[in-house]
């Protein structure tokens, strides 16, 4: 079938929808892409991004998840997260600085050559001092003109000087950026290391205001939501500091080994190494030259640097241990609030399903109750209907009170939704206030024959918002049913009107018509048919009458009568006889069919003609 679709499409419809299928992918490759966090190794200080030269991320860490945290325990712990980093940042400058001035980098042919140029330029500076040093003592010594003239000299030489300054200056920036000043790059390293203690000692945390406790399985969604991301940031927070812990406990071992190398390539500390014997004697020294002995003790203060580093990355790989059992603590206080308010979530469904269930025993229970009341079926009726749509409105009410819970602006809210609400939905409202109406004493139940708007018929359903009959045609019609169902409005209750033919015991008055032709005796057909009429009408006639008289408000409709009448008038061709009786609105078509079998059966032993016309009339009473 997709195939065919596709077959039968337009060439532009074709190009059209190759076209959204492109750009759709491209918009789920970007945000899939833009989704994903920046792989980035800068760090975010106080002026912005920029890269450090010892990494930082530690510290950054614990100062990022310290913005997470919204309660006494976890701020606690977000400090002794912070003070663990910066123990370590100590221990990590300290090495870095130890490292920059006792390995110096091995300096590049373009380092080197700037090396020379810098060596060049304090050289010249050197001797240009000693000149104005030397030209000075001579001005304060000579008189005359020879002092003018060395005073000229002087003035010549200090701005070399200041040339040479200037050398020297632009030469050593070009070195540190070529990474051949090793001191350069030590006071480097101390003064980040500065800037960062001083911002750590100075900085005020911000934590959050703690998340609102709200009932509301909305609220507790978000907070749930809330505190998973929070858990997953610290369990990737203790991965990546026990995997740092891990690289240092590596780097350690590095450095183990390649000290224990050097002091076996030291004759002078072969004794000292691991594999060395124990009690072996030291070896005896000989005669070295100065050059010998300068590279042996240059030597041996690079294995003390080192042996130093090896402490450092032990105390190292505690603290990140340490602040990693802090995040895993962390991570089981953030797990346990995630446990309780998905028990309260809980508790909420709990609620949402008593609430329903409670609703379906109560339905049950009214159910039985009103069956047991001796009250009028429409009474019952309106009782039953009112009750439940109460029931369910309560039900629903609470339920999405559960669910959204209290909003913080009760009174706003309700005005602003209440306002908006009755514009947008006027004819809903209307409805509604009119499915109020027609549930009152003179309104319609199922069942009744009405007629709205021109259109009668049986009301087969009376909904809070609509109303349907089968319609039967106008009420002077035969009174089948046409098969069509028509769907009302109930604001015609409140906006128009509508006529219900089957108040009072559902009464109404109808008519059988029977015209005999000239030359005959009317009287014996007119008191047999009157006597059939009242035979099949007695009953309904008394009951119509107790009716009424209960409903009579006036003396004049009290003294109505339900007894069938009949009158007898001459036409053309004959007499016409009209018998007029109360019938009940659903029994009409069944007793006026019963009747007119009654009067054939009269007429058909006698060449008659009898003419049978229908015609119902509204109660008036």
């Amino acid at each position: 079938m997709v195939m065919n679709g596709w077959a039968r499409m337009k060439t532009t419809q074709k190009i059209a929808a190759i076209m959204l299928i492109v750009l759709l992918g491209a918009v789920a490759y970007g945000f899939l892409r833009t989704g994903q966090p920046a792989n980035t190794t800068a760090t975010k200080g106080a002026k912005g991004v920029q890269t450090t030269l010892v990494d930082q991320s530690p510290m950054r860490t614990a100062q990022k998840l310290a913005r997470l945290a919204d309660i006494p325990d976890e701020q606690a712990l977000s400090r002794e997260a912070i003070r663990l980093a910066d123990h370590e940042m100590d221990l990590a400058y300290e090495s870095a600085r130890r490292n920059a001035e006792a390995h110096p980098p091995v300096l590049s042919p373009e380092a080197r050559n700037i090396q020379t140029r810098l060596e060049k330029a304090q050289e010249l500076r050197k001797a240009d001092q000693a000149l104005a040093a030397q030209l000075t003592a001579e001005e304060a010594k000579a008189s005359g003109n020879k002092k003018d003239a060395l005073g000229d000299r002087l003035e010549e030489v200090k701005a070399q000087l200041e040339s040479d300054e200037d050398e020297v200056d632009d030469a050593t920036q070009d070195l540190i950026q070529a990474g051949g000043d090793a001191k350069g790059h030590a006071e480097q390293i101390g003064q980040e290391h500065d800037a960062l203690s001083h911002e750590v000692d100075t900085a005020v945390p911000s934590y959050p205001f703690p998340l609102p406790d709200q009932f509301g399985l909305v609220h507790l969604y978000r907070q749930w939501s809330a505190l998973r991301q929070k858990r997953e940031m610290l369990e990737q927070a203790k991965q990546t500091v026990l995997s740092a812990a891990a690289g240092l406990a590596a780097m350690h071992d590095a450095l183990d080994k390649r000290i224990d190398a050097a002091k076996e390539a030291s004759p002078d500390l072969a004794v000292h190494s691991k594999k060395a014997a124990a009690g072996a004697p030291a070896t005896s020294r000989k005669e070295r030259s100065h050059e010998e002995s300068a590279a042996a003790l240059a030597r041996m203060k690079e294995i003390v640097l080192d042996q130093k580093d090896l402490t450092n990355f032990d105390k190292r790989a505690d603290y990140e241990k340490r602040r990693a059992a802090v995040y895993a603590q962390w991570s089981d206080l953030v797990a346990a609030r995630q446990r309780d308010v998905l028990h309260r979530s809980l508790l909420g469904a709990l609620i949402v399903l008593g609430i329903v269930l409670i609703g379906f025993f109560f339905d049950s229970w009214l159910e039985r109750l009103l069956g047991k009341l001796t009250l009028d079926r429409r009474q019952v009726e309106t009782l039953r209907t009112v009750t439940r749509v109460a029931v369910q409105v309560a039900a629903v009410l609470l339920i999405l009170l559960v669910i959204v819970g209290l909003p913080g602006q009760l009174g706003t809210f309700l005005g602003l939704a209440g306002a908006g609400l009755t514009v947008a939905l006027k004819d809903f409202i209307v409805g509604f206030i009119g499915w109020f109406v027609l549930m009152g004493k003179n309104g319609i139940r199922l069942g009744d024959w009405v007629e709205i708007n021109g259109v009668s018929g049986e009301v087969v359903e009376l909904g809070m918002f609509h109303t349907v009959l089968l319609e039967t045609g106008n009420w002077t019609d035969t009174g089948h049913p046409t098969g069509r169902r028509v769907t009302f409005t109930n604001s015609f209750a409140i906006e128009g009107h509508y006529f219900n033919f089957s108040t009072s015991g559902q009464w109404l008055w109808d008519e059988l018509q029977v015209v005999l032709p000239t030359g005959q005796d009317p009287y014996p057909i007119i008191d047999a048919i009157q006597k059939k009429v009242a035979e099949a009408t007695s009953e309904s006639a008394k009951q119509a009458e107790k009716e009424w008289q209960r409903a009579a408000r006036s003396r004049d409709m009290s003294s109505l009568s339900a007894a069938p009448a009949i009158n007898v008038k001459p036409i053309i061709g004959g007499v016409e006889i009209a018998v007029r009786y109360v019938t009940r609105a659903n029994e009409r078509y069944q007793l006026r069919a019963k009747l007119y079998q009654a009067a054939v059966d009269l007429l058909g032993g006698k060449n008659v003609h009898a003419s049978l016309a229908p015609a119902a009339t509204r109660s008036s009473d």
